[in-house]
């Protein structure tokens, strides 16, 4: 059967990636974006790559009604709904108090409430049937907040504490439709190069960096299998264990290199900097899925593939230690 697919934030970064992964299956797409130039690209490199069809909406994932109305386009057309990606996301990069009320709202409104827009959109269509998949693309950074991201921090710890409430809503009146939340690590993607900054420097992710299409594998295995949660690659399953091991230990290591780790080397021009917290960063330009940091970027994820492919990694494992244990016992003999 083609699935029939909703992602927001789908015309930049992450979302653009796992547009292109379901529209290499075949899929029937609806893609949500603020941006017309990059949503229009999407669309197009969406149907190159075999997309059964494609519908999109340039909406802004804070307004609930546009998202709603957007949802309800999607499952006319397509007759029913299958899969539904919350991506859509944006950041300040700033001190805590450099950050305006009106910044932490709006980093609010979009990356916390725009997901629970889109979830409520989906659950509308998806309930009655009983069934469905819905994927909050989270972070690491939903688990141990670092500095100079708070208001993104404090959305995505949001996002977990509306999950948690409503996977067991769903366990009780409608076992049927999955939630699922994968809590990615550093993506090179177009967001640090139109992220709203207040850094003498350009930002960049915090090293190791990965490619979006690992991301976009993630989210797809995701929605594919619906586990509670996916956690991507080494850096955020150490992040999360240092944060329940050391946290205070993290504190003050963040304080001495969270500033630098989060900056290049390379000056920006406040006067300048065009940044999309209110405005979308790809308007009149495609930025596509990709940021500025192809040549850092990593392709594969060893982590990601044992935590979706777990019973293949306990053969192997398990006939590493016979292996081992064989070799062991000859030399002692």
């Amino acid at each position: 059967m083609t699935q029939r697919v909703v992602i927001t934030g789908a015309s930049a970064g992450v979302g653009r990636a796992i547009a292109r992964t379901y529209a290499a299956r075949g899929a029937r797409l609806g893609l949500i974006a603020r941006g017309g130039a990059g949503l229009a690209a999407a669309e197009r490199d969406c149907r190159r790559l075999g997309a059964a069809d494609v519908r999109t909406h340039q909406v802004d994932v804070a307004d609930a009604g546009a998202v709603q109305r957007a949802a309800d386009d999607v499952v006319h057309h397509f007759d029913g709904l299958d899969v539904w990606i919350n991506d859509a996301m944006v950041s300040v990069f700033a001190p805590t108090w450099e950050i305006t009320a009106a910044e932490f709202r709006r980093v609010t409104e979009v990356n916390y409430l725009g997901t629970v827009h889109g979830t409520l959109a989906a659950l509308r269509h998806m309930r009655p049937h009983g069934r469905g998949a819905i994927v909050q693309v989270g972070s690491a950074l939903a688990y141990r907040g670092i500095p100079l991201q708070s208001a993104y921090c404090a959305s995505k710890h949001a996002v977990q504490g509306f999950n948690d409430s409503l996977r067991a809503e769903l366990l009780h009146d409608c076992p049927g439709v999955r939630l699922s939340m994968v809590q990615l690590p550093a993506v090179n993607t177009p967001q640090f190069s139109w992220v709203r900054t207040r850094l003498p420097r350009h930002p960049q992710p915090v090293p190791p960096i990965f490619a979006p299409e690992v991301a976009a594998r993630a989210v797809v295995w995701a929605a594919d299998h619906g586990p509670r949660e996916l956690n991507v690659g080494g850096p955020t399953w150490r992040a999360r264990l240092a944060n329940i091991l050391f946290p205070g230990l993290l504190d003050r290591q963040l304080a001495r290199s969270g500033y630098d780790s989060q900056q290049t080397d390379t000056p920006i021009d406040p006067a300048e900097w065009r940044d999309n917290l209110d405005r979308p960063g790809d308007d009149e330009q495609d930025w596509g899925a990709e940021g500025v940091f192809t040549g850092r970027s990593r392709r594969h994820s060893a982590t990601l593939w044992v935590s979706t492919h777990k019973r293949t990694a306990s053969v192997l494992a398990l006939g590493g230690l016979v292996m081992a244990a064989t070799g062991l016992a000859r030399r002692l003999r």
